[in-house]
């Protein structure tokens, strides 16, 4: 068994290190996870070394000791929280003899989570995510043909809200469901941009803008300074 690896913060915390080798990596790739447990996944090609793989991860220190750092405590979930997402203030409150979610007609918005109380988290986080997935592929419908994507993935990242595959796919944060609508809807054109510009040249922000209208920068500037909030839940 191989002996366990961790990444020591400078407060003394030790993070746990998986080190994973790909064959078709081509260059080290470091994820750091702070959700549901603090680890740092590497990702390294067949003929690096893992030392190597290390010392690329120490001299990105500065990097992943404020990801670690601006981790925001977790808010647990509870019938009859307030919580945003996906540009609304909706609350949430629970019936254990319901089958399924529902919204309820009431002056606010108020969804009802169906199942047992043990499910109750996880069946919000479900529905949160379901919700995302067709608003991203609306929004997506609004844009030119050439840009739809093959397909659409939702993960759970750190460090990188949206990605694009050279086969057309695209991949998004779940939890830009809690980032203000215009903020959620400029990633998806970002991402989107990079199935005709694969790099960030001027000629790739200039797709953004035409995709997006104005506001870019805005949404840039929320993303980098409020981010991390966006892992409150779960």
């Amino acid at each position: 068994m191989a002996d366990e690896i961790f990444f020591i913060l400078s407060n003394g915390e030790k993070i746990p290190v998986i080190v994973e080798t790909r064959r078709g990596a081509r260059n080290v790739t470091l994820r750091p996870k702070t959700n549901p447990v603090k680890e740092i996944h590497i990702s390294k090609p067949w003929m690096t070394s893992t030392s190597f793989a290390l010392k690329f991860l120490e001299s990105k220190r500065k990097w992943i000791e404020n990801i670690f750092n601006s981790a925001p405590e977790k808010e647990k979930l509870y019938p009859g929280i307030v919580i945003d997402f996906l540009g609304r203030r909706v609350q949430i409150i629970h019936d254990e003899e319901m089958r399924s979610n529902k919204y309820m007609n009431t002056e606010k918005t108020v969804l009802c989570i169906g199942g047992g109380a043990d499910m109750f988290e996880r069946r919000v986080r479900d529905c949160i995510k379901t919700e995302l997935l067709d608003e991203i592929k609306k929004i997506i419908k609004t844009t030119p043909r050439e840009y739809w994507p093959s397909h659409i993935t939702l993960r759970d990242t750190t460090s990188r809200w949206g990605s694009c595959s050279s086969s057309g796919g695209l991949s998004f944060s779940w939890r830009l469901a809690f980032a203000p609508y215009e903020v959620m809807r400029y990633v998806v054109m970002h991402e989107l941009s990079h199935r005709k510009y694969m790099d960030h040249s001027p000629q790739f922000w200039a797709n953004v803008t035409v995709l997006y209208g104005f506001g870019v920068e805005r949404a840039k500037r929320w993303l980098s300074k409020n981010g991390q909030s966006l892992h409150r839940y779960f």
